[in-house]
C-alpha cells in the first residue's frame, strides 16, 4: 500500500519540495532586477537546450499564487526556495537595495507562513550576479566578502521568520559544470584550475556567512545554516577488485568529499584528493597548492560551519579506474576514474539519471559514518520525465515510493538521523542545459499555455498522500 509508506516516520519529520529563483521566477529585469550570469549565459545563446532562457519560466514572479496553492494542495510542511541575489542587490551589494525584490520575498515568505508552510531559504543557486562576475566572479578571492555581505542583509531582512537557510547550492555543481566543462553559466573551460579556484572560494564565502550568522544573528533569530552538497553513491566496479575499491573511494573524495571533509572533518581538502592533484600536478610541472589551494588563516575557519548536513541525491555509479584520456591538466585527469552505470538499473528521462534508490540509503549511511552523524536534510531528490508529457506518471509514483520507502530504512535500521526531504521539484521548470525539454515536476507546467498552467501528476498526488500519512501517523 502506497500510503503505508507514511507510517515509517516520525510526526516532526519535515516533507518539501524546492525550487529555485532562475528556474522559475522569470521577471528577469522586472522592477529594478540586476542581470544574473545566467541571464547573460541563456541570451548569448550558449548551448541551452533550443536556446531556451528563463526569460519568463513559470512566471513566479507574477504567478506565486499559483505556486501557493500547488504547496497547499501537497501539504507541504516546508518549501525551500532561493533568492535571487540580483533581485534584492542589482549590483550584488547592498549600496543599492531593490525594494520590490525585498518587497516579493516578504510576500512569499509571509504567504507560506500565514499557510503553516515552513521556509527553507537558499541564497545562492547558480545565479551570481553578472556585476560580481564582472569582477572575476567565483575565480576572485573578493567574491567571498561580497557573498557575506549579501547574505548578511538576508539573515538581516528576512531571518526573523526564517529558520533553515542553505548558503551555496551545490557548489561542485557551480564549479565543475560552470567553469571546467562550460556547461552551466559562466560558461567557462579553464581545465584542472579554475573549478578547484572556485570551490575555494565558495567555501570560505560559506564559512564567512556562517560565522556572521553564529555571531550576529543566531541568538535572537534561533536558526540553523548549511550548504547543499551533490553526490551521487559510488561502488566498486568489482568489489574484490582493489584498484576498483580505492576509484570509488576517490570518486567519493572529490565530489562529496571536495567540501563535506573541510566542513565536517578536518578544515582541510580529504588527502586523497590533495595527493591525487599534487601527483597530477608534479607530472605537469604545476605545484599542487597551485591547483587546489591552502585554507588561510586570515580567514574565518570552515571546520564546523554547518548546523546540519544538506544532500542532494539523484543517481549512483559504478566506478572502475582509469579511463581519462586528457593529455592536459583536467578534473578528469586527476580524479582518473571511470563511471559505468549497472545495466539492472532503470534510466529515466535523462541519460545521466539511472534510478537507485538503494544507493541513497548507502549514501546516508556513509554520510552518518564519515561526518559525524549529522542531522540530515535530503535537499533535493527527484526523477525527470522527457518527450511527451504524462499525467499519470507511474514510474515517478514508484520512484518516490521506493526511495521514500529507503529513506525509512537508513533511519530505522542504519540510525541515520534523517530530518526532512525535500522533492526536487515542485513544478516543472527551466532545467539549466536542458531548457525545459526536461520535467521534474510534481506539478505540470504548460509552457505553451500564456497561463503557464499548473496541473498535478499523479506523482503529486501519491507525494500527498504519504505526506497527509505521515502527519496523523504515530510517531516512531
Amino acid at each position: 500500500d502506497f500510503q503505508s509508506e507514511g507510517n515509517m516516520f516520525p510526526r516532526d519529520f519535515v516533507w518539501g519540495a524546492a525550487t529555485s529563483a532562475y528556474q522559475i521566477e522569470g521577471g528577469w529585469q522586472a522592477d529594478g532586477k540586476g542581470a544574473s550570469i545566467w541571464d547573460t549565459f541563456c541570451h548569448e545563446k550558449s548551448g541551452v537546450f533550443e536556446n531556451q532562457n528563463g526569460d519568463v519560466a513559470c512566471n513566479s514572479y507574477e504567478l506565486w499564487n499559483k505556486d501557493l496553492e500547488c504547496i497547499q494542495q501537497l501539504g507541504l510542511t516546508h518549501y525551500r526556495l532561493s533568492f535571487s541575489w540580483s533581485r534584492l542587490l542589482p549590483d550584488g551589494t547592498p549600496k543599492n537595495v531593490n525594494q520590490r525584490g525585498v518587497q516579493y520575498y516578504n510576500r512569499v515568505i509571509n504567504d507560506l507562513l500565514a499557510c503553516k508552510v515552513s521556509v527553507m531559504v537558499t541564497l545562492y543557486h547558480f545565479d551570481l550576479p553578472q556585476a560580481i562576475q564582472n569582477l572575476g566572479g567565483w575565480k576572485s578571492p573578493g567574491v567571498a566578502a561580497l557573498f557575506n555581505d549579501y547574505a548578511k542583509f538576508c539573515f538581516e531582512t528576512f531571518g526573523d521568520r526564517v529558520k533553515l537557510w542553505i548558503t551555496i547550492n551545490e557548489p561542485h555543481t557551480c564549479a565543475k559544470l560552470g567553469h571546467e566543462v562550460g556547461l552551466h553559466a559562466p560558461g567557462l573551460k579553464e581545465k584542472g584550475t579554475a573549478a578547484y579556484m572556485v570551490g575555494h572560494n565558495m567555501l570560505r564565502a560559506h564559512a564567512m556567512a556562517w560565522h556572521s550568522y553564529n555571531s550576529v544573528y543566531r541568538a535572537t533569530q534561533k536558526g540553523e545554516v548549511s550548504l547543499a552538497l551533490n553526490s551521487d553513491w559510488f561502488e566498486p566496479l568489482d568489489p574484490s577488485c582493489h584498484e576498483d575499491v580505492t576509484s570509488a573511494e576517490r570518486d567519493l573524495a572529490f565530489t562529496l568529499g571536495w567540501f563535506a571533509w573541510p566542513i565536517f572533518v578536518t578544515g582541510d581538502y580529504p588527502d586523497i584528493m590533495r595527493s591525487a592533484i599534487e601527483t597530477q600536478s608534479k607530472m605537469m610541472g604545476y605545484s599542487g597548492d597551485m591547483r587546489l589551494p591552502r585554507f588561510s588563516k586570515d580567514d574565518p575557519p570552515v571546520l564546523g560551519t554547518a548546523d546540519f548536513f544538506a544532500l542532494n541525491y539523484y543517481t549512483s555509479r559504478k566506478v572502475t579506474s582509469g579511463g581519462c584520456g586528457d593529455q592536459m591538466l583536467s578534473m578528469k585527469r586527476d580524479l582518473n576514474v571511470e563511471e559505468v552505470l549497472d545495466p539492472s538499473w532503470p534510466v529515466c528521462g535523462v541519460s545521466w539519471l539511472a534510478v537507485v534508490p538503494c544507493g541513497l540509503r548507502k549514501l546516508l549511511k556513509y554520510i552518518k559514518d564519515v561526518f559525524n552523524n549529522p542531522k540530515v536534510y535530503i535537499t533535493e531528490n527527484g526523477f525527470a520525465q522527457v518527450g511527451p508529457a504524462q499525467i499519470e506518471d507511474v514510474d515517478r509514483c514508484e520512484f518516490y515510493k521506493s526511495t521514500i520507502s529507503e529513506v525509512a530504512k537508513a533511519m530505522e535500521e542504519d540510525g541515520v538521523n534523517v530530518c526532512g526531504y525535500f522533492a526536487w521539484s515542485l513544478m516543472d521548470n527551466f532545467e539549466w542545459a536542458d531548457g525545459f525539454s526536461v520535467r521534474f515536476g510534481l506539478f505540470h507546467v504548460d509552457f505553451s499555455d500564456a497561463e503557464l498552467s499548473r496541473t498535478i501528476y499523479q506523482s503529486g498526488q501519491e507525494y500527498a498522500k504519504i505526506i497527509a500519512k505521515s502527519k496523523s501517523a504515530s510517531p516512531i
